[in-house]
């Protein structure tokens, strides 16, 4: 069985021996990020697996599937490289320093960013993703702003005219941006249109822009283009990214970080 699969099982186990879980608590035992579970009992609610009662996933004992077979198919949802994802998140909260002020796009990798945040950290962040704030809000020293308007419970993004007015009158000196493919000829793209106003809007706002994917997003191409990869300073990765886009990175002067 391949990884999501074997995930998956572990999630309806889970769910069923517990008679119910919430989202926060599935994603961190299985340690993967509450944007990746939300795509699993998706998965699971569609072919009557689970119920949502309330924000609580509970086992359908109607249903008596207790796991899936190796010739599943799993919706539309793609294989998520959490651990890859894990390790650019928690590298890219390191080049946050104190008084910094930050905008998060949204995004699972940089939801596992804002979940690396130091507790003591003193900044400013701005972000859009319910997810992400959900991640922030504990922390004390965060002077935190959240944009509000319609909310997109796929992507967990928040967004509206009035936010990008608000992210266009702030300047940032670092913001974090999401892509879900890049491609040398067709640039950075994302998956939903929706979601490119705002992120041209923080490309705009802020000094340094950096770019955060894993590798299995290059020489991906996706419905809704954003920007160019000139548009960035730095791009972190994992260390499976091909030399040939290592070399091409190094030739436009992107700073590049490729974690192990």
């Amino acid at each position: 069985m391949g990884k999501k699969t074997d995930r998956i099982n572990q999630l309806i186990e889970i769910i069923r021996t517990k008679n119910g879980a919430s989202i926060k608590e599935l994603a961190s035992l299985l340690d993967v990020s509450e944007m990746t579970i939300r795509r699993d009992l998706a998965v699971l609610e569609k072919n009557n697996i689970v119920n949502n009662v309330y924000g609580a996933a509970i086992y359908n004992p109607v249903n008596k599937q207790t796991q899936l077979d190796s010739n599943y198919e799993l919706s539309s949802a793609q294989t998520t490289q959490d651990s890859e994802k894990r390790k650019i998140g928690a590298f890219a909260a390191s080049l946050i320093e104190p008084k910094d002020i930050v905008v998060i796009d949204t995004g699972s990798t940089t939801e596992m960013l804002a979940q690396s945040i130091d507790d003591n950290l003193e900044a400013t962040i701005l972000c859009y993703n319910s997810n992400i704030f959900n991640s922030l809000k504990m922390k004390e020293n965060l002077s935190l702003l959240f944009s509000g308007g319609r909310y997109h419970p796929k992507t967990q993004m928040v967004e509206s005219a009035e936010g990008i007015s608000l992210i266009t009158s702030m300047r940032f000196n670092k913001a974090f941006v999401s892509a879900a493919g890049i491609h040398l000829n067709l640039g950075v793209t994302c998956a939903y249109p929706y979601e490119v106003p705002t992120k041209k809007a923080i490309l705009q706002s802020s000094v340094q822009k950096i770019l955060l994917l894993d590798s299995s997003k290059f020489d991906e191409v996706k419905p809704a283009y954003f920007a160019d990869l000139k548009d960035f300073d730095t791009i972190i990765t994992d260390d499976s990214l091909p030399e040939e886009w290592k070399q091409e990175i190094e030739r436009m002067n992107i700073k590049l970080y490729t974690l192990s």
